[in-house]
């Protein structure tokens, strides 16, 4: 049948998800009664928008009505934040079309065959050269919803080497997360945050590269080790009964080859797959292009997600044509891939939600403000650990790691100057506390987006991430002590 070709987000998955989202919007609203409501007074600097860090003022609170914590989803389309949501939702639905197509056509296999083919021998290197890809990706380019297209392929390729999509998720989104933290030249985060304390843009590289080489190094072990408790027993996968079908369809034979076993799928001439599998790879390229000039081009970060959105869409009806379907069996299995994934749609909605009730009830100011007052308060260190949290407890409700840079730097600059924590220090914080809690955060859209492609619901990504959140929080802990005591600068 051809819904099998797509991608599904699964019913369980799919309510637990929304029940844990609909909490939180319910929480937000809550706070937005206790929590008084306040403001930092922002003017324009260029195209950001810039906060005065001394112009912090309690204002009147003016109630948001309880029915709107429930009609956020659909308000908060037509919020500033609007065309953001909305260049997520054209994601989404040109990923599950494309994917259907690419799927059906026979592309995933074709590329992953040749994968386990050449590297089918060498495991567990296998994963850790995916991952240092994925991580150079966020690391040194600031890849992060970028990779979300290429999240199926490495789960195809997970399934394929008898492995299950949790370590595919851990190749691919994982990785990418943990090298947008560990930034070395992110600009997004690392490159925006210096310019506006005024460092040396990139500055303090040695200390950055030491720790992307120590974080990569504890992910490798994680993963492998996952990988080696999965080849031992299979049935350890915490997505054992979930990943069945997708695990039958991908599953390796003796060689480390992949069949193909989509029900009903007419063969397709082998030429017409590398001539399918070409064009993608083509597109392939293209995205990465396209991801590149984002990081070079001033102003052209803006223009990349609907770019790629549009390329992967571009792939699929390419790969579709160019791989021998009709065009009435191009469209309909589009339009399958597309119906197949689409309440992601409405989780996303729900998660973008939680940051619009807490903007609307004006308290996010009075958040920020309360935490800063803490670090003129104390030692260094202490000081440094407190910016940590903060902007741990701002990347809950503001993804954006530039948003929340010109929201929070301009406040926290002067506060570290005072007290002698070194500005390359504080963006050390900052980093950290903008990056990994991403992929542990059910308001994070990219994480909903990339666990709505597979099989995984949040409880169980959230489960078996846990132990490595923990495990990075005090490594990077200790990272940032360390960088505190020296003296991490020299500015």
């Amino acid at each position: 049948m051809e819904e099998s070709y797509g991608l599904k987000i699964g019913k369980r998955a799919f309510i637990t998800t929304a029940a844990i989202t609909l909490s939180l919007m319910i929480l937000s609203g809550i706070l937005t009664r206790i929590i008084p409501s306040g403001s930092y007074e922002r003017y324009a600097a260029g195209a950001a928008e810039m906060i005065r860090p001394d112009s912090f003022q309690y204002v009147e609170k003016i109630p948001f009505p309880v029915y709107r914590w429930f009609t956020a989803p659909v308000e908060v389309l037509f919020s500033e934040n609007g065309p953001t949501i909305i260049v997520l939702i054209l994601l989404i639905v040109f990923i599950g079309g494309g994917y259907a197509i690419l799927n059906r056509v026979g592309v995933f296999e074709e590329i992953i065959t040749g994968i386990v083919r050449r590297y089918g021998g060498k495991r567990y290197l296998l994963i850790c050269a995916v991952a240092l890809v994925f991580m150079f990706f966020g690391s040194f380019l600031g890849m992060f919803e970028e990779v979300v297209p290429l999240v199926p392929v490495v789960v195809i390729l997970a399934y394929t080497m008898g492995w299950d999509a949790l370590l595919g998720l851990g190749m691919s989104l994982l990785s990418a997360c943990f090298g947008f933290s560990v930034a070395v030249s992110n600009p997004y985060s690392v490159g925006v945050a210096q310019r506006l304390a005024g460092l040396p843009v990139f500055s303090g590289l040695p200390y950055r590269l030491l720790i992307f080489i120590l974080l990569y190094t504890i992910l490798c072990l994680f993963l492998v080790g996952y990988a080696r408790r999965l080849d031992r027993d299979p049935r350890r996968s915490p997505v054992y009964e979930e990943d069945r079908e997708m695990r039958a369809r991908h599953a390796a034979n003796s060689t480390g080859a992949a069949e193909a076993a989509a029900a009903g799928q007419k063969p397709v001439e082998a030429a017409k797959v590398r001539r399918a599998a070409t064009w993608f790879i083509g597109c392939v390229c293209a995205i990465l292009a396209v991801i590149l000039a984002a990081t070079l081009v001033e102003g052209f970060s803006d223009f990349s997600m609907p770019l790629i959105a549009l390329i992967y869409l571009v792939a699929g009806v390419g790969a579709g044509f160019r791989g021998g379907l009709s065009a009435k069996e191009l469209f309909s299995t589009l339009g399958r891939g597309i119906s197949g994934i689409a309440p992601g749609i409405v989780l996303i909605l729900m998660a973008m939600s939680v940051n619009y009730i807490i903007s609307r009830g004006g308290i996010m100011d009075t958040i920020i403000f309360r935490a800063s007052t803490l670090i003129s308060d104390e030692m260094p260190v202490i000081s440094a650990y407190i910016i940590y949290g903060l902007v741990l407890v701002v990347n809950f409700f503001i993804g954006s790691a530039s948003a929340k840079a010109m929201l929070l730097i301009p406040i926290i600059t002067p506060l570290a100057d005072l007290i002698g924590l070194t500005r390359q220090a504080m963006v050390l914080a900052f980093c950290f506390g903008d990056g990994f809690s991403n992929v542990f955060y059910p308001t994070n859209p990219v994480l909903l987006i990339s666990l709505g492609l597979t099989t995984v619901s949040y409880v169980k990504w959230f489960k078996w991430v846990g132990l490595l959140q923990l495990l990075a929080l005090v490594v990077t802990a200790l990272l940032l002590a360390g960088a505190v005591v020296t003296g991490y600068g020299p500015f």
